[in-house]
Parts: C-alpha cells; structure tokens; sequence
C-alpha cells in the first residue's frame, strides 16, 4: 500500500491507495495530525510515503517525525524539475517552484488532450499554461481568497465585515457587500483575463483544483474541476520512480 500527501500552506490532503485503488482519503488543516490516527490499521501494509510540499523545511521535519511514528515506510519528497515525460518547466530556477504546482501539471500533462491551464486555488492561487508540446510557458500567482480577507482585517483597522460569499450582484450598500462582491469582481476579472489567454495561446483545457475551485468556477471560470489533481501526478511521478 501506498499512502500520499499534499501538505499545502494551509490544509493537507491524503489518500491511501493499493495498487491504483483508493482505500481512504481525507483532508485536514496542516498541524492538525489527528488525521494519522485513520492510518493505524494499515500501517503494517504500508509501503511507500510519498509527499507533496510547500511547508517550512521545520514543518517539513515535523511531518516526517510524525509519519515515522505510524509507520516504517520510507518517506519520499518530490520536488519541482527540469522535464518528465515530454512536460518542460518554464523555470530557470526549478527549486523556486512549489512542488503542487509542478505535480498538477503533470497530472494534467498526461491526460493528454492538448495545451492546458491549471489554476490551483488554496492559499495562493497559482495559474500555469502548458502548450500542446509539453512547453510550460509560465504563469501567475495571487494572492487567495483568505489571504485577501486576512489583509483587509488585520491591514484596514475600520474595514469590519461579516459573511464572505456572493454568487452575484453590482456595488455594494455595505462593508460586507462591499468585501464579498470585491472578491467576486476580482475572481471575474482573473476568469476574463485567463480565458483570453488560452485563446491568446491555443489552450484547449482549463483544469481547477484547490480548496476555492469550486467559488471560482461559480464566479465565471470555465473549466473542469480535478480536486486530486495534485495527488494525481504525485502518484504517477511516485510510480515512475519506483519503477512500477
């Protein structure tokens, strides 16, 4: 058996696989480890840990210590690189990219198809393009949609507001109205200026993953939502290196 992580800024997810199958799964935040304790009965069947991060390199270590505690399995870390399987990284700098960003492409890379975007949508929200020859052709990152309400909070001293959804609507007649359709408006522009880039470079595909996938594809962005996406090309770079 099989058991991998996406150790994300904010939440991790996890799946337990036997052979291609998944036998359990979850999510949790980051330093809550309860979610170990769903391992146990399976611990003696564990044979690889493969991981995904973006965590400190203390967190990191914190994570191997706990997960060597559950089970003799070797632990595997698998970073951004140059080029697999016919996908090349835009990046002169490999390490400066977070690893889910580079697993999510890959994942995507081999459904085939041609040229692809991924939008990844957790603390940051990160887009890559990906042309039909396996060319990364770069990206970008912003901030997400936590990360916005936290700087409004704490940055703005007068800026208090309530609930942080809204699926429609024009300006807002108050503070909260105001946050939640500022956001909506933001996402709108990020689902326009995005679209015109796929046409702009002959993508065909736009592939979401991340915890807010799925605000972003109510807020207008059209394309399909893969919540393992990054898990996906984990376990398939995980295989490879493995040989099987």
């Amino acid at each position: 058996m099989r058991l991998l992580v996406d150790a994300g800024n904010t939440r991790l997810k996890w799946q337990l696989r036997d052979q291609y199958a998944v036998v359990a799964s979850g999510a949790s935040l980051c330093d809550d480890f309860r979610w170990l304790d769903g391992l146990t009965p399976y611990a003696s069947k564990l044979g690889r840990i493969a991981v995904s991060t973006v965590i400190s390199e203390s967190k990191r270590q914190e994570l191997v210590a706990r997960l060597s505690a559950v089970s003799g399995a070797d632990v595997h870390f698998y970073w951004p690189e140059r080029s697999r399987g016919g996908l090349t990284n835009a990046y002169s700098d490999v390490s400066k990219m977070g690893a889910d960003r580079w697993h999510a492409m890959y994942a995507s890379w081999q459904q085939g198809a041609g040229g692809f975007a991924v939008v990844d949508a957790g603390s940051a929200v990160t887009v890559d393009y990906v042309a039909d020859d396996g060319r990364h052709i770069g990206g970008y990152i912003l901030p997400g949609k936590q990360m916005m309400l936290r700087s409004l909070r704490l940055d703005a001293a007068r800026i208090g507001f309530e609930s942080v959804d809204a699926s429609a609507g024009g300006p807002g007649r108050s503070t909260t109205e105001c946050v939640q359709q500022g956001i909506l408006w933001l996402w709108q522009g990020m689902a326009r200026h995005l679209a015109d880039d796929c046409r702009q470079q002959g993508l065909s595909r736009v592939l979401c993953t991340g915890g807010d996938a799925s605000a972003l594809l109510a807020a207008g962005l059209s394309g399909e939502y893969h919540p393992d996406l990054v898990l996906a090309g984990l376990a398939s770079i995980d295989s490879e290196s493995a040989g099987s």
